[in-house]
């Protein structure tokens, strides 16, 4: 079985596995220099890097790649796994044999989900490593407009674990979906939408929603505020106030005004305007000091605050375990239905 399995997996597998191994080799290949520039610049590490060509293509390489992976590999990998076998009526001629659906069916899963954790594993290992004197530099409180530090959900995503997870829930999924439509075209372009789909919408659906995230009130003032939004119509142009939560490389999920007794508006008062250093909508002017330190003063005395809520930047491996976890959890249902469903429903 073993062998067969191997036999009518191995072209993918080599396909997938071969461009995951150029960009582990050549990940392998030029980390050694960027952590030796890491540790030459300090903390002129990432405007060093801001002036090369390679390292920013490489870094965005590493972050793209772990979130194309999964979805091939349920696509791919899992959909016709077991949709192929029962399209084409080959899994007759297999059961014939005294091989139990059970058993047909695990070293199926075996080989082929092991195969997938592995690439999806060998390729995160890379990435992370890679990125590791990026992150530790944005860690630090470094800025930059090209990197982005790791608790952020597109970084996140493709860091550590959480790929890891992604891919054992993809090639799970299509395994399931395959065995529930039985059409390999389907099931592969059904697994494809739906595993893009959970990458886009996890981290503002499930991923806020694995911890407690730290809440925070706090005063607007000129040293805090960071920005303004503005619809530009109206009255009443502004909208909401940013402010800094003083921690460095944190995920901020909302930043919302609230009134004295801690209920969340919809919008800010008009005076506040007088707030902003440029103005806060086009064509008006900007308030001189005087101006712009009574409107935060009236700000703190009629009990507006701003209530901040984000995952700071040492919550990152409790986040990647759970996240993993739940997607592990997911895939390990998934593989439940399809014994259930290859023993009861199928003939």
């Amino acid at each position: 079985m073993i062998w067969l399995t191997w036999r009518q997996f191995r072209v993918q597998f080599l396909v997938v596995a071969a461009v995951i191994l150029a960009a582990v080799v050549f990940l392998a290949a030029t980390g050694p220099g960027l952590l030796a520039e890491y540790h030459r610049a300090a903390g002129n590490f990432l405007n060093n890097l801001g002036y090369e060509r390679l390292n920013p293509i490489l870094y965005q390489f590493g972050i793209v790649l772990p979130y194309v992976v999964p979805p091939v590999i349920g696509a791919f990998w899992g959909a016709p796994l077991v949709a192929r076998e029962l399209e084409t009526g080959t899994h007759r001629l297999v059961w014939s044999q005294s091989i139990p659906r059970s058993r047909w069916l695990a070293v199926k899963l075996g080989v082929t989900g092991l195969s997938a954790v592995g690439v999806a594993g060998l390729l995160s290992l890379a990435a992370t490593w890679w990125s590791a004197p990026i992150d530790r530099a944005l860690d630090a409180g470094q800025d930059s407009n090209i990197y982005l530090p790791r608790m952020f959900p597109i970084t996140f995503g493709a860091r550590a674990l959480v790929p890891i997870g992604y891919a054992a829930f993809a090639f799970a999924l299509g395994v399931a979906v395959g065995l529930v439509v039985r059409r390999t075209v389907v099931a592969l372009a059904v697994t494809l939408a739906v595993v893009i789909l959970v990458e886009v919408l996890a981290p503002s659906l499930i991923r806020p929603h694995l911890m407690k995230p730290t809440d925070l009130y706090i005063v607007a003032t000129a040293q805090n505020l960071r920005g303004f939004g503005t619809s530009g119509a109206g009255s009443n142009p502004v909208t909401q106030i940013e402010v800094a939560t003083g921690a460095v490389a944190a995920w901020k999920l909302s930043d919302r005004t609230v009134d004295k007794s801690g209920k969340e508006l919809s919008g800010v008062p008009s005076w506040t305007t007088q707030c902003a250093p440029g103005g806060a909508g086009p064509g008006m002017s900007a308030p001189n000091a005087a101006e712009q330190n009574a409107c935060f003063q009236r700000l703190a005395d009629e009990g507006y605050k701003q209530h901040v809520r984000y995952f700071a930047a040492d919550k990152f491996w409790a986040l990647q375990w759970r996240e993993f976890g739940f997607f592990v959890v997911l895939a390990l249902l998934l593989t439940g239905f399809s014994f259930w469903r290859i023993r009861r429903d199928l003939s």
